[in-house]
């Protein structure tokens, strides 16, 4: 899954793209509101952690302009705890709200609700076929035994999981695997597919050429 942070306090936006990256997932990041719009009109993310105050373009506006074109999640991060702040971005567009300071757990406990609801998923885990996905501790079991998969096996695991049925393009699945440090030319997305495949099977993740991949079951 891939976050787009978008903070303009420079120790607090390295430490955020720190932990999620530590957590698992592909992070993207934004100085400002000028350049977290642009970065969320070209890609697409599961989540957006956008700071209220800062320069250039606010929050506010940036959410305002999102919401014409995409529905993307958001988590508004502010200082300011008034629940008339709360209610303007709620109202404006925003999926979630958290106040500064927080605690990392409950961002994180934020995220992944935000990526559950996203996908249609109400429960934090899912089951297919004897195959468990539990998105609360990105963990994958099999038959009730534990499978130990690396954060970028298990974030393609878990999009495909929350996408079960439907098949996702390799662009889409890259797009929301790979961040901007990643090289996005090169075959890692084939190594992690083949790998995944032999912790769990041929079977889990069904190919359809020329147009992606699937779980079916």
């Amino acid at each position: 899954m891939k976050v787009l942070v978008v903070e303009d306090e420079p120790r607090l936006r390295h430490n955020l793209v720190k932990a999620l990256r530590e957590e698992g997932y592909a992070v993207d990041a934004a100085e400002d509101g000028e350049e977290g719009l642009f970065k969320a009109d070209t890609y697409d993310y599961s989540v957006i952690i956008l700071d209220v105050m800062m320069p250039i373009m606010n929050g506010w506006e940036m959410l305002e302009r999102l919401r014409k074109k995409k529905s993307t999640p958001v988590l508004m991060l502010t200082a300011r705890d008034a629940s008339s702040d709360r209610v303007k971005g709620l109202d404006g567009g925003a999926d979630d709200y958290l106040v500064k300071p927080f605690d990392l757990p409950e961002l994180f406990a934020r995220v992944r609700s935000l990526i559950r609801r996203s996908g249609g998923q109400s429960q934090s885990s899912i089951q297919l076929g004897d195959v468990l996905v539990d998105t609360r501790v990105r963990q994958v079991s099999q038959a009730g035994e534990a499978v130990p998969l690396t954060a970028r096996e298990y974030g393609i695991v878990e999009y495909l999981a929350t996408h079960q049925g439907k098949v996702v393009s390799r662009t889409e699945l890259s797009e929301h695997l790979f961040d901007e440090t990643d090289d996005s030319m090169s075959n890692l997305l084939d190594v992690h597919i083949v790998n995944i495949r032999k912790k769990l099977g041929k079977a889990f993740i069904a190919t359809r050429r020329g147009l992606g991949f699937c779980i079916e079951s």
